[in-house]
């Protein structure tokens, strides 16, 4: 095993216990191959247990103060910045995310414990006159929220540690408990975040952590005594739980093949310089990274010709070498699927730019132009390091274009025209229109969610405690 990694299989944590029974299952670094870790996958009556735990643990926690909860959730953050280079390694071991990106992740994450604890002295309410008419003199109201109960997480692998936070951040913070499953390529990461809610103080039972393999979510997802289900993931699997979930609130954040458009008034270098970072970053792994750029017919080549230089200097590599710029996909397969994409692309008549081929699960940093909106590349997510760029004339076609697919989670706009701005904004089918930048920005704080088939719900810490909570009225009749 490489160095750092442990030996010890870790158990799931159920009701405060580390229980270390079940099936062991190695974890594989994505690079290589080789064994970075294992642990114990939940059993039947495993679930059963954290399921009790965590509407038993509820009792506790809708009762404690936000100054208690803001103090399990500083200490958090506080620890995981304490032990940042350890789970920066975790990340890149096992998820396959270069060391440097990782650190990233661990650093927002840091952020998103710490707004979540000044969020969870925000949850206020709302003072209702009630006197409007004749026979409701003398009433008044209060409108409050209310932690909603014990909530079913399910967490992706290209964001280990931070999508994590997303869920047990605000439900901490909102009062609730939770039963996560964690992705199976990407288990540790979570259950080393778990021994930190743990060691913060959180209680026995409000957080239980169960890896196991996708087809057995089922259990937690169709569970009524959980209240909601906060799913993160692809499309097909997302809509998929979405129609077993029974009555229990459901937020699905999902794919997409986020677009950006560039035009001709906007800086070309800067627009070149972040679409290179944000399509490549992760290898492209993520939810709205930079897939489908139009481009204005004035710059096209010029914005084409730079673009291709700069993917072009993008090392591949180990994730571990602090040079790399662009690791593995997360399973050779993906790779497979991913270059059978683009050698199909490139037979219906797709010009190929730089890279197509792969080496095991890495995938060379690939452009493509002369593609049609149908092909594989464009209207379905790539979730790879692979980029189409296509010139337009129109600025509403452009929008159009981004507008022709199933998904709407984020785009992005590089223009200095301000009725341009506007167009977008109330034109793209889109959860958030990001202005001046790529579809690729969040920050932690922010509501982030799509539509159409790339979501259902918000997250952002303030907006996810809205969707952990309910309101409640109380009505004073003082006659």
């Amino acid at each position: 095993m490489p160095s750092g990694v442990a030996t010890v299989p870790r158990g799931c944590l159920i009701n405060g216990r580390w229980l270390s029974h079940g099936e062991v299952s190695e974890v594989h670094s994505p690079f290589d191959g080789s064994v970075v870790g294992a642990v114990h996958l939940a059993k039947k009556e495993d679930v059963e247990a954290a399921i009790q735990a965590a509407v038993a643990a509820f009792e506790t926690t809708r009762k404690l103060g936000s100054y208690q909860r803001k103090a399990i959730l500083q200490k958090i953050s506080t620890r995981l910045e304490n032990r940042r280079e350890e789970f920066a390694r975790s990340i890149a071991l096992e998820a396959g995310k270069p060391i440097k990106t990782a650190r990233a992740e661990v650093d927002r994450s840091i952020f998103t414990f710490s707004v979540a604890a000044e969020e969870s002295t925000r949850i206020g309410g709302e003072y209702l006159p009630l006197d409007w008419q004749e026979f409701t003199a003398g009433r008044w109201g209060l409108e409050k929220r209310f932690p909603i109960g014990a909530i079913a997480a399910i967490t992706p692998f290209n964001f280990p540690l931070n999508l994590v936070a997303h869920k047990i951040a605000p439900a901490i913070a909102a009062g609730c408990t939770m039963v996560l499953k964690p992705a199976p390529q990407t288990p540790q990461t979570a259950l080393m975040l778990a021994e930190v809610v743990e060691e913060a103080g959180w209680p026995a039972g409000a957080l239980n952590v169960l890896p196991m393999q996708n087809e057995e979510a089922a259990l937690v997802v169709s569970d009524d005594r959980l209240k909601m289900l906060s799913f993160t993931g692809s499309a097909t699997v997302g809509w998929q739980l979405k129609a077993k979930s029974g009555k229990k609130r459901v937020v699905l954040e999902l794919g997409g093949n986020a677009g950006v458009i560039i035009h001709s008034d906007a800086d070309v270098d800067y627009a070149v310089e972040r679409c290179v970072t944000a399509g490549y970053s992760y290898a492209g792994q993520s939810c709205i990274s930079v897939q489908r750029i139009l481009v204005h017919r004035p710059i096209f080549e010029r914005f084409l010709e730079s673009f291709v230089a700069r993917v072009k200097k993008l090392k591949t590599g180990d994730p571990l070498d602090e040079s790399t710029d662009v690791g593995p996909l997360i399973r050779e397969q993906d790779a497979i699927r991913a270059i059978a994409w683009i050698e199909r692309a490139v037979q219906a008549g797709a010009r190929l730019l730089t890279g197509g081929s792969r080496k095991g699960s890495l995938v060379e940093p690939t452009v493509l132009t002369n593609t049609t909106p149908t092909m594989d590349v464009n209207c379905e997510e790539v979730f790879a390091p692979v980029k189409t760029v296509e010139p337009y004339d129109d600025f509403t076609a452009a929008i159009r274009q981004i507008n022709d697919s199933r998904y709407g989670l984020q785009a992005g706009v590089f223009t200095n025209d301000v009725r341009l701005l506007f167009q977008a904004y109330n034109e793209l089918e889109v959860g958030g229109v990001i202005a001046g930048d790529v579809p690729t920005f969040r920050i932690d704080h922010m509501p982030y969610g799509g539509v159409k088939d790339s979501g259902l719900g918000r997250e952002g810490l303030r907006y996810a405690i809205e969707e952990m909570t309910e309101p409640r009225l109380l009505v004073m009749n003082l006659r």
